[in-house]
């Protein structure tokens, strides 16, 4: 944590911290054994990535509105994420489509050797770039464009992770996949989805689905 961010010094502090350490036991008895994440979510100062006013709130197991009528996901929906998306082994190249305000992405930093982050929202996508190289995160790549549009002829990911629901799994997204890699999508109705990790073997993709969540839909555009 960086020392000169004011909220840091005027804020949490030390009980952040200790804070932390309770979300992580926590997060032992909600079934996260990942103990890499588990490291990871102990390292990254939530209460940073959320308004002033709900610094306070910041380790409750809950989502948090962050504006544009977005949220921050709650710390366990991160974890089991982040656990899935790992499936025990080291990540090389990680992206996340729907970036919001960084808080995934500087959990993912600590996974992987370099993640990219793509955010419909420039002014979220501003924000998270300047809240991730504040608090030190230096292998991540923040960039404001539409995820559902998202390509790449050179680069294929170890592990994504989309911050948004859906009925289906984009089709671009699959291509974005190297063959051994994970995907942990929502997916389901607007109302309720179900946390699905894809496996990518060969040219056979498998899903296979896990808890019920609620996420914002992955819509298209950029604002």
């Amino acid at each position: 944590m960086n020392a000169s961010l004011s909220r840091s010094a005027a804020g949490l502090g030390m009980a952040s911290e200790r804070t932390r350490l309770r979300m992580v036991a926590r997060l032992r008895e909600q079934r996260i054994t990942d103990e890499v994440v588990l490291a990871a979510m102990a390292q990254v100062p939530r209460h940073l990535f959320v308004e002033e006013a709900l610094a306070s709130r910041a380790y409750e197991d809950t989502a948090l509105p962050i504006g544009y009528g977005q949220t921050i996901s709650q710390p366990y929906v991160v974890a089991l994420s982040c656990q899935l998306a790992r499936g025990g082994k080291p990540i090389d190249l990680a992206l996340e489509i729907g970036g919001g305000c960084g808080y995934q992405a500087a959990v993912l930093a600590r996974l992987a050797r370099e993640v990219y982050t793509i955010e419909r929202i420039g002014a979220l996508a501003a924000k998270a770039r300047q809240t991730l190289s504040s608090v030190g995160v230096s292998n991540v790549k923040v960039r404001n464009a539409d995820g559902r549009e998202a390509s790449s002829n050179v680069v294929l990911f170890d592990a994504i992770l989309v911050a948004a629901g859906g009925a289906t799994v984009p089709p671009n997204l699959l291509g974005l996949m190297a063959d051994g890699g994970r995907m942990v999508i929502p997916l389901g109705s607007p109302e309720r989805q179900r946390l699905t990790l894809v496996t990518r073997t060969g040219d056979t993709f498998q899903q296979q689905a896990f808890d019920d969540v609620v996420f914002v839909p992955l819509k298209s555009g950029q604002e």
